[in-house]
């Protein structure tokens, strides 16, 4: 209901978007033209340009698709839209002009670029508000609405309502309330008529504009609407009901289907496989240039870490990835060999609470290791497991397998998600923060994930590295 019209009118927020950023490529081209000609600059044909604006347009889409443009259609008021549009505009103006240096496209003078920029900026919100004030006019038709009867008349019932004209931009009506039972029901609700009780529904079936039923009821009276349910099926009346008989959970809920059977789903984790796979392409695409393009400081690496105290370059220890399954972890080696054995004579010194064991100035690590551990390259060939599908570039931290069994209760659900190279609790001070804050930025992360919050993380991992903060 509230999902599949956001989208309709999601896909009219992205036709305008698209509107405005040609009208904008068209303005800036004719203002640069109205320019005094530049004999060092001079403005090149048009048809020209027309091959950049090709490439804009899906680079467009794709951005404010990952920023969230499109999330609510409504949106979230005018300068906190602005700003994300400005957000928007700027990572796409990166992306493209990096295309630009890269294709050696030195027909586009930086003025006409800039100032395309600017008016694409404005022009997308300047169409934005249009195509809403033109959707909200429609919704004012009865054609454009959609008129919804709630059974029931309880608190659950009231709740429904109120969140159903909490989307009246979305062209959602309540035509009333009808009572689940004979008798006993007020004459109205929070301003709503009650219209009768459950045997009157053929009736205000064949007198009113009813598009869809709604049963908001107790369990127990589930059973008694089931040839209600029937009738409006007959009726070619769409029917929902309101599964407020089970516990408040965090998990998201929703519903699929096996060869015909519908299966009520509970998840705390991204339900989205297409935006999962698309996050599995970026990780194997990424991670296989950066082998290759580190390749010759990984073996400089592996040259300097033999040379400083014997024993092979890489360490790897079995950890745990999604919902405790084990991989073998893979790490530059910065310390010495036997480093295992010595770790119980060094227990006290632990600066972290819960199962996870660091050492300030641990004596076991090597000289070069601590450079590698001060400047994270000893993280590098965690590449290799971004490329296998082990882990992501980000997610939570995968543990030790004798870590994890110390993990009880909640904070075991930072298992239920592929863990990374880098998260929140590495660009939050990393063990500067003790392990219930560091399990509570991985639950956060979970439950709010996207690929836009996945480029925010990575981009703020760079300098957390380059300042050394919070590394051992």
């Amino acid at each position: 209901m509230v999902r599949q019209r956001n989208k309709i009118r999601n896909l009219a927020l992205w036709a305008g978007d698209i509107f405005g950023t040609v009208l904008a490529f068209f303005l800036a081209y004719a203002f640069r033209g109205a320019l005094p000609e530049d004999p060092l600059r001079p403005l090149y044909p048009f048809s020209w340009h027309l091959n950049l604006l090709w490439s804009i347009l899906p680079v467009w889409t794709l951005i404010f698709f990952l920023t969230g443009s499109y999330r609510y259609w409504k949106g979230p008021g005018f300068w906190t839209e602005a700003w994300s549009v400005f957000k928007a505009v700027f990572v796409s103006c990166l992306f493209v002009g990096f295309m630009i240096f890269a294709l050696k496209y030195q027909f586009v003078s930086r003025l006409f670029f800039l100032s395309f920029a600017f008016l694409d900026w404005v022009l997308v919100l300047v169409f934005r508000h249009l195509v809403r004030r033109a959707i909200q006019m429609l919704n004012r038709e009865s054609e454009g609405s959609r008129f919804i009867l709630i059974v029931g008349q309880d608190e659950h019932a009231r709740g429904l309502a109120r969140g159903i004209m909490q989307h009246k931009d979305l062209g959602l009506r309540i035509r009333g309330f009808i009572s689940p039972g004979e008798a006993g029901f007020p004459g109205q609700m929070d301003g709503y008529p009650v219209l009768g009780s459950a045997q009157d529904l053929p009736r205000l079936l064949e007198q009113e504009i009813i598009d869809e039923v709604i049963f908001a009821v107790p369990q127990e009276e589930l059973r008694n609407m089931e040839k209600w349910m029937l009738f409006c099926e007959e009726q070619g009346i769409t029917t929902r009901i309101v599964l407020n008989f089970f516990p408040y959970l965090i998990s998201k809920t929703y519903l699929e289907e096996l060869d015909g059977f519908p299966l009520l789903t509970f998840s705390t984790t991204p339900k989205s496989e297409l935006l999962l796979f698309y996050r599995r392409v970026l990780d194997f695409l990424g991670s296989l240039f950066l082998i290759v393009l580190l390749s010759p400081l990984f073996l400089l690496i592996t040259v300097l870490i033999r040379l400083d105290s014997p024993g092979p370059a890489l360490y790897r220890q079995v950890r745990c990835g999604v919902n405790g399954r084990k991989f073998t972890f893979l790490k530059f080696r910065s310390m010495s060999v036997g480093a295992e054995e010595k770790r119980k004579e060094l227990l006290h010194l632990n600066v972290m609470t819960g199962p996870v064991f660091k050492v300030k100035n641990d004596p076991r690590v090597t000289r070069v290791g601590r450079f590698l551990r001060k400047t994270s390259l000893d993280e590098l060939p965690q590449l290799f497991n971004v490329l296998r599908g082990h882990r992501s570039f980000v997610g939570p931290r995968p543990l030790p397998a004798e870590e994890v069994d110390q993990i009880k209760g909640w904070q075991r659900r930072r298992l239920s998600m592929k863990p990374g190279i880098t998260g929140l609790w590495q660009v939050s001070g990393r063990n500067h923060v003790d392990f219930q804050d560091w399990v509570k930025l991985d639950l956060e992360y979970i439950d709010n994930w996207s690929l836009w919050l996945d480029l925010k993380i990575l981009l703020k991992t760079i300098p957390a590295v380059l300042s050394g903060r919070g590394a051992m």
